[in-house]
């Protein structure tokens, strides 16, 4: 299997996944991880044209094959880590396993006639519909058809994290805010309709009303009773409402958390802001949530009396909200460190978007150098992806100790997307 159009080299697991059935659980953010999806970057990152970079989200061009090296090495850290082969899963793999079925090939193809009017690729829908799952399947990722039209390719599919959020035992799949993106929500929709490890699952699947947008960067699991949800530049209030309203109905959360963040590229997500390291610490980006930001978190309850059967209250800031519906101290580690130009540069690369293995086991890229300065100052090992790699080759990784460990991602990070961003997760231990 390949991880990717025209990727034969990505770390990936080494067995069909057709015949695994998954499962749903993520109860917190730092619970040891399960099972995650991921996308190895490969042609369609190759195919984003200098001038249009913008219009498709990207604010560089990317070096694809050293990209791809940077992220075989996060996905190889989560195999090792993990402890299982098939711990892994690459959205390559699942889509083309999915276009097995015809039906899931028609389905795609309805859906994205529906979406692409302005190309009139629904004149083409008999001939899209007659190409092998081959076929089709590198047209999904790229946009090039053995026909005489071509569609724009999906380079920000290596973010798996926007395309849905596993809360609990259920996920929400999102709507997405831009034009660039809506592929991507069709991909993961066409895969978990149709691929068999999804079939036992459909009841689990949370739908939001039509014009509302939600991406999963904006939704952080606490705890088993507790979400936060970013009203973001991509997500808007009323997809913070939705999303809230199937939570309460359908899960144990008891608390959803909106932060509103302001409304620009460098803050799109809340994880690009804030992120859980452990059950109470956090890496956060100053400027938001220590100094003088007030008024900015609402705490959202059920209450079937209220209008939205949910009740509002807006709360004085974000460590204090947590600490009261968390029952514990929360810590907060600055992204940067405590230098406020260091702050605003590695928070640009992503330094707060930390993506946790287990409890106090997080990666982040290395090129931002102050962060991890600050993790260390507050009791974390700072080591680098190869070198754990190394030790843990031939033995079973038991976390003992804090460890924060340093990506490669001097190509990954000009995505604007850190570790975070680019995970998926399925499956975590219970809290």
């Amino acid at each position: 299997m390949s991880a990717s159009p025209d990727v034969s080299s990505t770390v990936t697991a080494s067995k069909e996944t057709t015949a695994q059935s998954f499962r749903l659980n993520v109860p917190s953010e730092t619970s040891p991880l399960e099972k995650v999806i991921v996308h190895t970057p490969g042609r369609e990152v190759d195919l984003v044209p200098p001038d249009s970079r913008l219009d498709l989200l990207f604010d560089d061009i990317l070096y694809v094959e050293e990209a791809q090296k940077e992220h075989q090495q996060m996905c190889q850290l989560f195999t090792t880590l993990i402890g299982d082969d098939e711990g892994v899963l690459q959205i390559s793999d699942l889509l083309r396993e999915t276009f097995e079925q015809e039906d899931a090939r028609y389905s795609f193809v309805e859906e994205m006639c529906q979406i692409s009017r302005i190309t009139n690729l629904q004149a083409f829908e008999k001939e899209l519909k007659q190409l092998t799952p081959d076929e089709l399947h590198l047209f999904a990722f790229t946009g090039e058809l053995p026909l005489a039209i071509t569609i724009p390719p999906v380079p920000n599919l290596m973010f798996t994290r926007d395309l849905a959020a596993v809360v609990s035992d259920h996920v929400i799949v999102s709507h997405p805010a831009t034009a660039a993106r809506a592929r991507e929500n069709i991909i993961i929709s066409t895969i978990l309709n149709y691929h068999p490890g999804f079939s036992g699952l459909k009841d689990r699947f949370l739908s939001l009303p039509p014009g509302v947008t939600f991406e999963g960067g904006d939704v952080l699991v606490a705890s088993p009773e507790v979400v936060l949800i970013g009203h973001s530049e991509r997500t808007s209030v009323t997809g913070v409402m939705a999303a809230a309203n199937q939570l309460f109905e359908h899960t144990a959360i008891e608390h959803v958390v909106m932060v509103d963040l302001p409304k620009r590229r460098a803050s799109m997500h809340l994880d690009t802001v804030f992120t859980f390291t452990g059950p109470g610490e956090c890496v956060v980006f100053p400027p938001l949530f220590t100094r003088d930001r007030t008024g900015n978190v609402v705490h959202l309850t059920p209450d079937e009396s209220a209008p939205n059967r949910f009740a509002c209250e807006v709360r004085v800031d974000l460590r204090s909200t947590l600490e009261d519906v968390l029952q514990r101290d929360i810590t907060f580690i600055p992204c940067g460190g405590d230098d406020t130009l260091s702050q605003e540069r590695e928070q640009w690369t992503d330094g707060a978007n930390f993506f946790a293995i287990a409890p106090h086991v997080v990666v982040g890229y290395e090129r931002n150098s102050r962060t991890f300065k600050a993790m260390a100052e507050h009791g974390y090992r700072v080591v680098s992806a190869a070198s754990l790699l190394s030790y843990y080759a031939e033995s079973p990784f038991e976390p003992e100790e804090r460890l924060a460990i340093k990506l490669e991602g001097t190509e990954l990070s000009r995505g604007r997307g850190g570790p975070r961003c680019m995970t998926l997760p399925l499956a975590r231990e219970d809290a």
